[in-house]
Parts: C-alpha cells; structure tokens; sequence
C-alpha cells in the first residue's frame, strides 16, 4: 500500500502559551519520528521558536512541518505581536487573549477540510476543537500540559466542592476520593474555583471541561512510575489517557535542549562553563518560569537569602526588572558574590543547566514543566508555586515524592505584589533544608532514582514509549477500519 495513503496524519494545535507549547511540539516531534506525519498548526511569531528544531527533524526525515494562520491580534483589541499568554501583562490582556482563541476556529477549520487528517490534538483551551473534530469523524485528544496528579485533584475538587464547606480561606480541606490525604486552603485556589460566581472565566472552564470530558481521551507528560497511584485512579474514572514523557527527554543534542521553545540561548555557553568550575551537586538553581512576576520586594528576599545561605547558585530573573534593578539588587550584590553565583538575566537553558552535574538542587514554581525536568535531572526541589495549578503541583514532590521543602506560599497570585513577601529567613532555611545534611542527602537519592526510572521510561520498552506505542498503533487501526 503507498506510504502517503497508509500513513497516520495528525494535527496539533497548542496553546501559544510556554508551558503548553513547548512540550506539544516535542510530542508531535515524536509522533513524527515514529513514522506519523505531523502538522503543527500556530502563528508566525509562535512557530519563529521552534522552526529551526523543526527543521532539524525534516532533515533528518521526519515528516513534520508546520501551518500558520494569523494571529487576531486587532479584532481580539491586543498590541501588535501580542500572540502568546507570556506577553500579556493585566488580567483584562488575558482574558482578551483567551477570548480570542474563537476567532481560530473558521481558519482551521479551513486547514483541516484541506488535509483531512486522521486526529487532532488540541489544547483544552480551543473548546471548540471537540465539535470540529466530531463534524470531520476524527477523534480529538486533548493536551493540558500538566499530570495526572493535579487532573485527578482539579477534577475531584470540582466534583464533590469541598472547598465551600469551610468557614474562611486559610483553613484546611482534605480533597476527596484521592489515594493520598492532600489537603489545601482555599486561598491556594484560583479565583474562578474559590467560589461559585458566575464570571467569564468560570465560563471558559466550564466550556474547557467539556471539551475534556467529551474528547476521546487524553495526552499526558508524565511517565507512570512517578505517580503511578494517580494514573490508575484516572483509568477507574473510565478516562482515556496516555503517558508519554517526560518530553524533554525527546531532545537528544545540546543544540536541541539549549534552544528549546527559544530561538537562541545567549547564555549556554557562559552557564555550562561556569558549571564546569563547580563541585558535583554543589550549585542550586533558582527560576521561576517565564510567566512569573516578583515584586522588587521579593526579589530583595531572595537575593539576601542567597548571600546568606553560602550556597552557590545560578538564579534566572527572567521578567524584565531593567527599570526596578536599582530598588531591589543589593549594593555591590553580584560583586560580592562573584564566583559563588551566577545571575542570567532572561531566558535560561533550564534543561542543559538541570542535567549538569554541578547542580544538586532546583528552586522552582512548581509549573508542571519544571517539575517535571528537575524529576528527569534527578534533583530535589525547593517548591515555590505562584498561579494557575501550581499549588496542586506542590503536593507531589513535597508530600508524595517527598524530594522536596516548601518554602510557605499560601496565597494564589499571578503576582507576588499583590502577596505578603516570604521573608529572606523561609527562604535560606529552605535552600539549607534541601542542600545540606543528611534529610537532604536522602531527598536527592530518592531524586536521583527518579531521574533514573524517568530516563527507563521513554527509552525502548519503557513505560512511556509503550504507552506512545499503543496509541499510535490504536489511531491507525481506527483510520484502518474507517477507510
């Protein structure tokens, strides 16, 4: 039978946002290399980040490219190149942004009648993507660029609402029907889950939750043997799903990992060089994604936290503090502390920084990314979470895993401006917990086995790739039956 009738053709549309995009187009990579065409469907300036990995692939013969539409930026009344969730900068810019996501719909449609392809993988956040797909008899799995942990909680919170049951918003609840005791507080929650008011954004998850719970089933980045117990409890809700990561691990060259989801990293060389110096496990490794925003009150506590903590660090401040640097750097701080830390001003190579020796810890915001790359470095984790489900996040490697130390956030925010700042004194006493003595020792071999059993599973055989295996071979027995 010729290739190009025979072969599996599946569509991708992330969500212009890092977190989500960055380990979608490392999926469709994969498909892709295993013998499935892949068409990446996204806006000019989204696909300027990951064209030249594509590149790379298509040389190498893959059969992956990528589609590009418009961004609405005028109709959606949004700044020109204003074309992913990392450049908004109010609460009114997101929701313009994800309101938005609607006015896709009529082009893609158009991209689809074109190449009939045979599944579509979509981000929750284009709900509509569920009916298209049903309109075309294609199935739509969805991609939400978290894990099974955080989806069993949000899912179970939103079921049984215990959460509304308590007097006030510092007070703990245990979340129901799950295989360990986690408990929150409200104030730990987003806003559109606190309370039970009707707002767009309780509207918009309404709708994402439905293109959820009608999708065929679900692409998830995490590999079993992290969080086993949460994989199965979402097989006994009878939802289909698919482990396949950790999806950094699918970047194989430095050139891939230095530049992924970034059209060029600066700084590699000055990071892996100055690493090169240091002890093993000797440095820790502060950031905080690329959507976090730190007053210059914070970011003062952090910086004497580290002065204090005689640690040797690599600290990424990736917001743009250009104009604040003056209220919050210490005098003479990066003077002083000249050879024992290293500050990156923008964007990192935070795998290639992770997977070097020199690095025996990471303090993190616990985006489902970022945890999951310092789990496949094989590092524990100081857990700061800020926004989105990054509260949630926390639990697993603090309280399930146990390789990490909270440092005591406990009010959801977008930013920490809004919050009471976590003193200098939280802070080094986590940095200490997590780099010195022998509680940390054992949180970084329990790390370390984890980085292990990550790597087993992508690798032939393992978990993930049989997980990714079984999918691909299930969508082409339906194309099969469908033809």
């Amino acid at each position: 039978m010729d290739r190009r009738t025979d072969q599996l053709h599946i569509f991708f549309l992330p969500m212009m946002a890092p977190g989500h995009m960055i380990p979608l187009v490392d999926i469709a990579r994969q498909f892709a290399r295993r013998g499935a065409k892949a068409t990446i469907i996204t806006t000019p300036l989204n696909a300027s980040k990951f064209s030249k990995a594509i590149q790379r692939d298509r040389e190498l013969g893959s059969d992956i490219s990528i589609r590009t539409t418009e961004f609405p930026c005028k109709e959606a009344g949004l700044p020109d190149g204003c074309e992913n969730i990392a450049s908004t900068t109010s609460t009114e810019m997101y929701l313009k942004f994800i309101m938005s996501l609607s006015l896709f719909q009529q082009p893609f449609e158009q991209f689809l009648e074109e190449d009939h392809p045979d599944c579509l993988v979509a981000a929750p956040q284009f709900s509509w993507a569920v009916d298209v797909a049903a309109k075309l008899g294609i199935p739509r799995l969805f991609f939400n660029g978290t894990g099974f942990f955080p989806l069993c909680a949000i899912h179970s919170l939103m079921e049984h609402k215990p959460h509304l049951k308590i007097e006030s918003d510092t007070e703990e609840f245990i979340i129901p029907g799950l295989p360990d005791t986690i408990k929150m507080s409200r104030q730990q929650l987003p806003d559109h889950l606190k309370y039970e008011t009707e707002s767009i954004i309780t509207e918009i998850v309404r709708n994402i939750m439905r293109a959820e719970m009608t999708s065929y089933g679900a692409i998830v980045n995490s590999f079993y043997e992290l969080e086993p117990n949460y994989v199965t409890h979402r097989e006994l809700e009878g939802r289909k799903a698919w482990h396949v990561g950790p999806v950094s691990l699918y970047n194989k060259d430095n050139e891939d990992k230095a530049q992924r989801g970034h059209g060029i990293s600066y700084c590699e060389h000055q990071c892996l060089d100055w690493l090169n110096t240091k002890e093993p496990k000797s440095v820790i490794y502060i950031c905080f994604g690329s959507m976090s925003v730190f007053s210059s009150a914070q970011l003062l506590e952090i910086a004497m936290a580290l002065e204090a903590s005689d640690q040797q660090f690599i600290w990424a401040v990736t917001q743009d503090t250009t104009n604040e640097e003056q209220t919050w750097m210490p005098e003479r701080f990066e003077e002083k502390l000249k050879g024992r830390g290293l500050i990156i001003k923008g964007w990192a190579p935070q795998v290639l920084i992770l997977d070097h020796e020199a690095i025996g810890g990471f303090v993190t915001h616990c985006g489902w990314n970022s945890l999951l790359e310092g789990v496949t470095a094989g590092v524990p984790m100081v857990t700061w979470p800020l926004s989105a489900e990054q509260f949630f996040n926390e639990k697993l490697p603090t309280e399930i895993l146990k390789i990490g130390v909270p440092v005591g956030a406990q009010a959801w925010s977008y930013k920490t401006d809004s919050t009471v700042p976590i003193n200098r004194e939280n802070i080094q006493r986590a940095i200490t917990k997590l780099m010195v003595g022998q509680e940390a020792d054992e949180m970084r071999s329990r790390a370390a086995a984890l980085g292990n059993l990550a790597k087993m599973a992508v690798e032939k055989g393992g978990s993930s790739d049989n997980s990714l295996g079984s999918l691909l071979e299930e969508l082409r027995k339906r194309k099969s039956s469908s033809n």
